[in-house]
């Protein structure tokens, strides 16, 4: 389908978008091609001195992907930041779902908005303000260095996120559908679980995947709370800094490890990702 807005737009104003999109598409890149070159490289090509082109005078070698996928650390934290991602996920979607529909459905003693307000709130809230109560709490409950302590964690954090824009999807959904079921005899349970999940099919996905790619990318409480059995795979990145200072080969291996799990998800739930992320957009 054409674009309108695009086809109508003067050259210059075109010129201008296209330089912007360039502009940013090699900024954003960047660190990837970095992070590619130097997980071919030996210690030695990176600090090499005197290359006319230092992003192709070496000679390619797997040795460093090697050495990071037979480190046994390595593997237990790629597997360590999937069970916490898809555990907190769950829990997440579980609880903020539900709160989610109540909010766009009904009416409380304080105003919808206003609980919707307060749940936003506490993603503005810096984490590392909270940092130090949770992890007093986690030590008392014995669940340092833990996957149960991470997943609780995490949910606290992503459970606002969650229900804030689910309930928006919710109020996208047909109340003239439900009242037609209620009419029929249906309970609000099957009303919920049969008509407005799958009506917002696509905006749960899309939250399911926002939240997953939080959780992934956590660094903060990971390297707060774990040490060695739930660490997670940023954490595990924060530490491979070693005596001799960042061995950047081992580095861009494990950027490369800790990236290519959401872009590769991205790229299976990117039709969600338009329509699910539109709604809500005019209503208030």
């Amino acid at each position: 389908m054409e674009n309108l807005l695009w086809t109508n737009s003067k050259k210059g104003s075109k010129a201008v978008i296209m330089v912007i999109a360039c502009l940013a598409s090699i900024w954003v890149l960047i660190p990837f091609l970095w992070a590619i070159d130097n997980s071919f490289k030996t210690p030695a090509d990176i600090f090499r001195s005197g290359a006319l082109i230092p992003f192709l005078q070496f000679t390619p070698t797997l040795d460093t992907w090697g050495e990071v996928l037979g480190d046994p650390q390595a593997l237990n934290c790629l597997f360590s930041s999937a069970l916490v991602g898809v555990g907190t996920t769950l829990l997440v979607l579980l609880l903020g779902t539900p709160a989610a529909y109540s909010l766009a459905r009904f009416e409380f003693k304080m105003k919808s908005r206003d609980i919707t307000l307060w749940f936003l709130s506490q993603r503005v809230l810096p984490p590392v303000v909270v940092l130090t109560p949770f992890y007093i709490f986690l030590a008392w409950a014995g669940l340092i260095d833990t996957w149960i302590g991470l997943i609780l964690l995490y949910s606290t954090f992503n459970l606002a996120f969650c229900v804030v824009i689910m309930r928006d999807i919710f109020r996208d959904v047909s109340k003239e559908v439900e009242e037609a079921a209620r009419i029929e005899g249906a309970s609000l349970w099957q009303i919920f679980w049969m008509i407005a999940l799958p009506l917002s099919l696509d905006g749960l996905i899309v939250t399911a995947f926002i939240v997953f790619a939080f959780c992934w990318n956590e660094a903060l409480f990971a390297s707060a709370v774990t040490s060695q059995h739930a660490a997670t795979m940023p954490a595990f990145i924060l530490a491979s800094r070693s005596t001799r200072g960042v061995d950047f080969n081992l580095a861009a291996v494990n950027s490369i490890l800790a990236i290519a799990p959401p872009v590769i998800m991205s790229l299976f739930v990117q039709r969600y990702l338009a329509r699910g992320l539109s709604f809500g957009a005019v209503k208030g």
